[in-house]
């Protein structure tokens, strides 16, 4: 016999306009206007990295290599948003990787303009996570699955579609808009979602995977191009590193080489001034970081290179977003 499960049926979801935010509408940056620190957190080193990677996306894009943002939800909660749809309307990130979590904080800021709520007063009272109004995500898994389409563009479709409030600072909704996928990467559990009465497991798996084929499609063209990834520490660097491997299998029969590209890791550790390039041994504890190991120092042995910035995302992203328009004169790469 199977082992008894939690009966669903019996949760009790609150709608959102019930819930307490930690974050609002003035989160969202300003492209006309971006908002930087005061005083900037970045070091000197940080500074002339981000601009080494301007100039290394600008002559990605002018090869046509894919150039590829991965982020946690912290990039999204940032407020950065808007900023990166601009960067896929001017065709300069071709691929945006986000996990779970991120596309629920982009989803309900476009929704209602405010996102994030307090874990340690909500699991005390057992309402963490159980808000009607998001588990519309689990519906467009559930359309994603039957229309054969990939899980981001779904979302995306919806939020477009259905003209939420705050569609134009969302990044999903851009993705759909523009043509660029930007790709959910769901680990089952992981997400408040996952929580909900009408969750499908079977159509989640079948989005998400769908969304891990058409990354791995973009991989394919990574040769001469860049991978950036914001904050995701898991995902991030594990769902790229299976998709270089299938990328680089079918490369490899073809003659080709997917070696020549750069990577940057842009978190909170402090690893300037070390030896980034060489993953440390399993006797140090940052060995389990897999930012270092698999996206500065593994993937990149064959001829690439990579760098690292230690920064908060709303300053880092904005940052990028800067240099990038300054260097690239308005130029569209679509």
């Amino acid at each position: 016999m199977p082992f008894e499960t939690f009966d669903r049926s019996r949760l009790k979801l609150k709608p959102l306009g019930e819930r307490i935010h930690d974050l609002g509408p003035d989160t969202f940056q300003d492209p006309a206007n971006v908002r930087l620190p005061a005083v900037s957190g970045l070091s000197e080193h940080g500074e002339k990295t981000i601009d080494l990677l301007a100039d290394r996306i600008i002559a990605a894009r002018e090869k046509g290599a894919s150039v590829i943002m991965a982020m946690g939800g912290h990039c999204v909660r940032a407020g950065n948003g808007i900023l990166m749809a601009e960067l896929a309307r001017r065709g300069l990130i071709t691929h945006f990787s986000l996990n779970g979590a991120c596309a629920i904080h982009d989803f309900e800021f476009a929704m209602i303009g405010s996102t994030t709520e307090s874990v340690a007063k909500y699991i005390s009272e057992g309402q963490f996570g159980l808000w009607s109004e998001t588990g519309k995500l689990n519906d467009c898994a559930v359309a994603a699955a039957k229309e054969g389409w990939g899980y981001g563009e779904m979302l995306g479709r919806m939020i477009e579609e259905e003209k939420f409030p705050y569609r134009n600072e969302s990044l999903l909704a851009a993705g759909y808009r523009y043509h660029v996928p930007v790709t959910v990467h769901v680990g089952i559990g992981c997400d408040i979602i996952h929580e909900h009465p009408n969750c499908d497991g079977a159509a989640l798996g079948q989005a998400t995977y769908t969304d891990f084929l058409v990354y791995a499609k973009t991989i394919e063209n990574l040769e001469n191009g860049v991978f950036m990834d914001f904050g995701s520490a898991v995902i991030g660097p594990e769902v790229y590193l299976k998709a270089l491997s299938m990328a680089r299998n079918v490369a490899f029969q073809e003659g080709r080489q997917i070696a020549h590209f750069t990577t940057a890791v842009f978190d909170l550790h402090e690893l300037e001034g070390k030896d980034i390039h060489e993953a440390p041994p399993k006797s140090d504890a940052r060995y389990y970081f897999r930012p270092w190991k698999t996206i500065m120092a593994r993937t990149v042995s064959d001829g690439g290179e990579s760098h690292y910035v230690c920064g908060r995302h709303d300053e880092t992203v904005p940052k990028l977003y800067l240099k990038l328009l300054e260097k690239s004169g308005g130029k569209m790469y679509r």
